[in-house]
């Protein structure tokens, strides 16, 4: 018996994603910090947007997707995982092992929330101190008229050293 094709719909578009991008970079700009990757991914892991910065770091592109990716992952921001696990490195191994290597547990993950607080989706951005990626996510997301969790960035953020 032939079934019917149904829609695949992700609940974020494309241009809450670009907004969530251009936010994170305005942000960024504002407080000329260095150039910056952002990646945002929709609630599957799948890529929506990216934009790298002229100057940014060659591997800037997978920490801020890895920061994303492990959010999504874990199910809760990147700053989290960080804390939760800096007594845990046999188990962050085996995660950064098991994810191919797509796992970065540092700040700079935040992840996207609806209107109902369910997780659609993830940005992860790179180039300076996690501390101002994780800002510069906060504020993309918060551009894209969307809630971010976490909600606030770590009140030392300007001169934070993770």
């Amino acid at each position: 018996m032939d079934r019917p094709l149904r829609d695949v719909v992700s609940s974020l578009t494309l241009e809450a994603a670009g907004k969530i991008v251009d936010g994170a970079l305005r942000a960024a700009r504002a407080e000329n910090l260095l150039p910056l990757a952002v990646a945002v991914l929709d609630s599957g892991g799948h890529l929506v947007a990216f934009k790298r910065e002229d100057g940014c770091g060659l591997l800037r592109v997978e920490i801020a997707q890895g920061k994303a990716r492990g959010s999504l992952g874990m199910g809760i921001p990147s700053r989290t995982i960080a804390q939760r696990l800096s007594n845990r490195p046999n188990f962050i191994t085996a995660v950064v092992g098991a994810s191919g290597g797509e796992f970065v547990p540092v700040p700079g993950g935040v992840l996207i929330l609806d209107t109902r607080g369910a997780a659609i989706g993830a940005v992860g951005i790179s180039g300076d101190t996690s501390d101002k990626d994780e800002y510069c996510a906060i504020q993309g997301v918060r551009a894209a008229g969307l809630t971010p969790d976490p909600a606030e960035p770590n009140p030392e953020w300007k001169t934070g050293g993770l």
